[in-house]
């Protein structure tokens, strides 16, 4: 019989339910009784933890006890408290050989190549808006091409407007406004467009001239610039963007799948609505399959930092050289000392709660969290970190500085240039990210079976015995070959994906 509850390490103080547990419920291998009930996914105490004392699981610090907690009792919230606690980075003394296969031996899949040498996993047309002003004329030109007109594109993967809530009156000089600047770049040149077109209002802040001189975008076949006052208005400048996409179609779909080396992906890493299991199964396993796409060259890129907080020393320690490793650090204390400053009155919340969501499943403090999310990353050295939207070069794990938030930490990492999204989920979120296909991991069998229409992979399978956490990484990685060759990921059935463009908007606007 399975254990109901879960171990982690051997010198944990907490383990954690598999299901619900009822009181007075002995918990096998562990000689204890449970003294209250222990909810799915929650953690019950397997030592008395005085007031004060840590309370340990992943062989680390997650929390202290508000008061005294005896064995077999609940630990979560309401006996739970964070302090800060300074952290040994031991830069770059966990780094090692990373094995990388020769060219010869990698994986493949079966890409778009574009004229820069880059490789996309999709064949889209884009329309991307300067301004919000100019956001309905980029969704109606998109909405103008049926699914029955598209079907004649066989090679064309669809039309999909970018459109944001900003670029007007917003501070033409500072980091909001060069982050802005960068997400529209990245997705400009990002492989998945085999098409473009910039559309403006005209008098924004934002102006798409002064992006083609600073971006050096020039027209041509395949890339288009306009205005709606220089055009003539909305009716004529949306039957203008269909001329023009009209002319682009056949030109994409000559565009044909070749056989291409896995090092030609870069997969974005995220986790949403995470629970317990997040950090014991789904985010572990996809650890798993970036080791296998390093090993065969490619790259996987970390986000969210205020999701690492707590465990950075965990990635400091894997560092190629300190000072890789110190700009995870310049960026946690950017996070705390200057970020979280501005937004006084929710500091202690943003800096150390988990969601709503996240407390229901099982998770009690960020710390907790966070040493599950770092998981995502794999055990190879990191090569790279960057800020928002950056362009990734590096091949290997790497990092990006990005918000919690989902939809603005995928902006940037697409902006960024993955061409492909790895999703894990414990509380079943739903989400798909064009131009770049999405694949959602569930953390445990019960929500995989309910949301299996949203769930790619049942990494539960994990807890039930069923698979290791190296044999869910296989199959993942798998996964990722397949989806860049054209398998349609679940949120791509759903459709979803056109509204999730959300740069990261920072700063006063006018």
């Amino acid at each position: 019989m399975q254990p109901i509850a879960i171990r982690i390490h051997k010198n944990d103080n907490v383990v954690t339910a598999k299901s619900d547990i009822d009181i007075n419920i002995n918990i096998d291998k562990e000689n204890i009784n449970t003294k209250q009930h222990i909810p799915v996914g929650h953690k019950v105490a397997t030592q008395n933890i005085s007031k004060g004392d840590a309370i340990i699981k992943y062989d680390t610090m997650i929390g202290i006890a508000k008061e005294n907690i005896k064995i077999g009792d609940h630990v979560h919230v309401h006996n739970t408290g964070m302090v800060d606690s300074k952290k040994d980075y031991q830069f770059s003394q966990g780094c090692k050989n990373n094995e990388v296969l020769p060219e010869n031996e990698r994986a493949t899949f079966m890409g778009y190549r574009r004229p820069n040498g880059k490789v996309g996993t999709r064949n889209f047309i884009g329309i991307i808006s300067s301004v919000n002003c100019s956001a309905t004329v980029c969704k109606k030109i998109a909405e103008s091409f049926s699914e029955e007109v598209l079907s004649e594109y066989e090679n064309v993967d669809g039309i999909v407007s970018i459109t944001h809530g900003t670029g007007c009156g917003i501070n033409s000089k500072g980091l909001g406004w060069e982050l802005l600047q960068a997400t529209i770049a990245g997705y400009s040149r990002h492989p998945n467009f085999g098409g473009l077109i910039v559309i403006g209002l005209g008098c924004e802040v934002n102006q798409v001239s002064g992006m083609a001189q600073s971006m050096d975008w020039a027209s041509s076949d395949t890339f288009k610039m306009m205005t709606i006052q220089e055009i003539g208005g909305t009716r004529k400048t949306i039957q203008e963007g269909v001329e023009m996409i009209k002319q682009m179609l056949p030109i994409l779909n000559k565009n044909k799948r070749e056989k291409s080396p896995a090092s030609e992906l870069i997969l974005g890493l995220e986790c949403g609505g995470s629970d317990a299991y997040s950090g014991m199964t789904a985010n572990p396993a996809l650890g798993s399959a970036v080791d296998l796409l390093v090993k065969n060259g490619g790259t996987g890129t970390l986000a969210e930092t205020p999701e690492i907080f707590g465990a950075e020393h965990l990635l400091t320690r894997r560092a190629i050289n300190e000072e890789v490793g110190q700009k995870i650090v310049n960026f946690i204390k950017w996070w705390q000392e200057d970020y979280l400053t501005k937004f006084e009155e929710n500091r202690e919340q943003l800096h150390q709660d988990p969601s709503p969501g996240n407390k229901a499943g099982g998770l009690t403090t960020i710390l907790e969290k966070s040493l599950g999310a770092v998981a995502k990353g794999g055990t190879t050295n990191l090569v790279a970190v960057y800020q928002f939207a950056e362009n990734i070069k590096a091949k290997g794990f790497t990092f990006m500085n990005t918000p919690g938030y989902d939809v603005t930490s995928v902006t940037g990492l697409i902006a960024g240039g993955a061409n492909m999204i790895c999703f894990t989920t414990g509380r079943g979120s739903v989400f798909g990210c064009k131009p770049a296909p999405s694949i959602k991991l569930a953390t445990n069998d019960d929500l995989y079976n309910r949301m299996t229409e949203d769930m790619d992979v049942n990494c539960g399978k994990i807890l039930l015995g069923e698979s290791t956490i190296a044999e869910m990484g296989e199959e993942i990685f798998q996964l990722i070959l397949d989806v860049a060759s054209g398998k349609q990921s679940k949120s791509e059935i759903n459709g979803l994906g056109d509204l999730e463009f959300v740069p990261w908007q920072m700063g006063a606007i006018t």
